[in-house]
């Protein structure tokens, strides 16, 4: 295992002043694993056509030199999918447990047609696993690719994923990111949305409790006409949990007619819990629509009261307040039994 003082990840696409301390963040501690075993952890249900001998493809952000690297160079799962069939359902279920705690990790999905992915990472151990990865998504045009992206690891492990996507013409992809894991969990999240037409949209959710700290870095080119994206986050932090919220929405020369919109809310279950959010619009045209608004509060007494008349606890109170911001988000996962799995986990770390 390789040790580092500081790790100095995931920077803003634009430099932001000193006093934010958001411009990235500094990690101490976290260990980069060395000498790295096949992972042997990881189910693929549902792809038609899948390789392995995959040459690890770069990122346009992502979160920094030195874990692109980690992942070019100690990749220890590669794999290739390509969606040539319609509305095929793929699901990919990476498990980390006493024999398998370190998965650095390159996923590359071709959708030539409608797909949906489900992506989770779990842990079965107690031991601190590692997870540095790379998600990369190329919609062709006319296709439509839901994807599911969850993150129920233990909470003294470390999450790094970049995730990245390119959109051609009329495509759409939605992304649904539910991150509930981690005592670090860091994700860069990119899309070039250069076709015509094109649209994106990712909702996430993320739950922070203890000293966990999550920090998120949303990205969004715009470069066709008429294209969009949305990004709606909603999150709760307890006890000392933290969290960084980047979001960027940048309308390049040419995407004449599109229209972008974020949103960042963020529920403070704890007087020591800190939330700190940087919402960015950038633009190099016009005829063009930005929308962005972030906000942080504790829950509402008198909702809290109310519940409680009815016979509720207050912890139980909490959790009906939580879930409910959640639900819109939770209900665009189809999959039943993976919904269910993450409700209860929310319970579980609500308790």
């Amino acid at each position: 295992m390789v040790s580092m003082e500081i790790l100095k990840v995931n920077e803003t696409p634009v430099r932001t002043s000193r006093n934010f301390k958001i411009n990235n963040i500094k990690l101490e501690d976290v260990v980069l694993p060395e000498n790295v075993m096949e992972f042997k952890g990881l189910q693929v249900l549902g792809a038609s056509k899948i390789e392995t001998e995959v040459e690890v493809g770069k990122v346009t952000y992502g979160l920094g030199d030195v874990m692109q690297e980690n992942v070019r160079e100690m990749a220890n799962s590669k794999i290739r999918i390509t969606a040539s069939q319609n509305n095929e359902d793929v699901k990919l279920f990476y498990t980390l447990d006493d024999e398998n705690t370190a998965l650095i990790h390159y996923v590359e999905i071709v959708a030539e047609k409608d797909l949906n992915v489900t992506i989770k990472y779990s842990s079965s151990t107690n031991y601190s696993c590692f997870v540095n990865g790379i998600i990369k998504i190329i919609a062709s045009g006319n296709a439509k690719v839901n994807v599911v992206a969850v993150n129920l690891l233990n909470e003294t492990s470390h999450y790094f994923v970049s995730m990245e996507n390119v959109l051609q013409e009329s495509s759409e992809v939605q992304y649904t990111v539910i991150d509930l894991g981690a005592k670090n969990s860091v994700q860069n999240y990119y899309s070039n949305i250069a076709g015509e037409g094109a649209n994106n949209e990712l909702k996430a959710i993320y739950l922070g409790r203890e000293n966990q700290v999550k920090d998120m870095n949303y990205i969004a080119e715009l470069y066709g006409e008429k294209t969009n994206v949305t990004i709606d986050v909603q999150g709760a932090l307890k006890d000392s949990a933290k969290k960084n919220f980047k979001g960027t929405i940048d309308f390049k020369k040419g995407c004449k007619k599109a229209r972008g919109d974020e949103n960042e809310y963020c529920m403070l279950l704890s007087d020591k819990a800190k939330s700190i959010a940087l919402p960015m619009l950038l633009c190099t045209e016009d005829d063009v629509e930005g929308n962005h608004a972030t906000a942080s509060g504790k829950l509402d007494d008198k909702e809290i009261f109310y519940i409680m008349s009815r016979g509720i606890e207050k912890k139980d109170a909490t959790k009906l307040i939580v879930k409910a911001r959640f639900n819109k988000i939770l209900e665009r996962i189809a999959d039943e039994e993976i919904r269910n799995e993450i409700v209860q986990e929310i319970d579980r770390r609500l308790d």
